[in-house]
This record gives C-alpha cells, sequence and structure tokens, in this order.
C-alpha cells in the first residue's frame, strides 16, 4: 500500500474534510472516479480521430479478418 501526502490549501481541505472525502475509502473511489473519467476522454478522443479520417464502412468479413489476425498476432507472442 502507498502512503500519500497531498498539501491542500485550507480552506479546500476544510471543504473536501465537511463532504466526508478525507478518509481513505473516500479518496480511493475519487482516484478510481477519475481514472475511469480520464480513460472515457481517451476513448472519445481516439473515436473523434478516427471518425475524421473518413474511412469507409468494413463489412463483417473484413471486421473478423482483423479480429482474425489480432488473436493469431497474440497467439505468436505468447508462444501458443
Amino acid at each position: 500500500m502507498t502512503e500519500l501526502t497531498v498539501k491542500l490549501p485550507d480552506e479546500l481541505a476544510q471543504k473536501i474534510r465537511a463532504a466526508g472525502l478525507l478518509d481513505e475509502v473516500a479518496l480511493e473511489q475519487v482516484f478510481r472516479e477519475a481514472l475511469r473519467k480520464q480513460a472515457a476522454g481517451e476513448l472519445f478522443a481516439a473515436l473523434d480521430e478516427i471518425q475524421a479520417l473518413k474511412l469507409p464502412p468494413m463489412t463483417e468479413e473484413e471486421i473478423q479478418a482483423e479480429i482474425d489476425a489480432a488473436r493469431a498476432e497474440r497467439r505468436a507472442r505468447s508462444g501458443k
């Protein structure tokens, strides 16, 4: 377990304490939620980049071929 020391302005710390967010469980939830939001933001940014490429839609066969190729590459890397 990692111990973390954070310096905050007194007013902010008082508001956080009043909201019940200064205990380990609450802080863990706050950080996990922040990470989830960051990951979602990165996903939407990637989707925006893909959409900007204006690529033609893929057929089901093309999608399956990509899935098969990715699986084969994963198997080759893992030595199976």
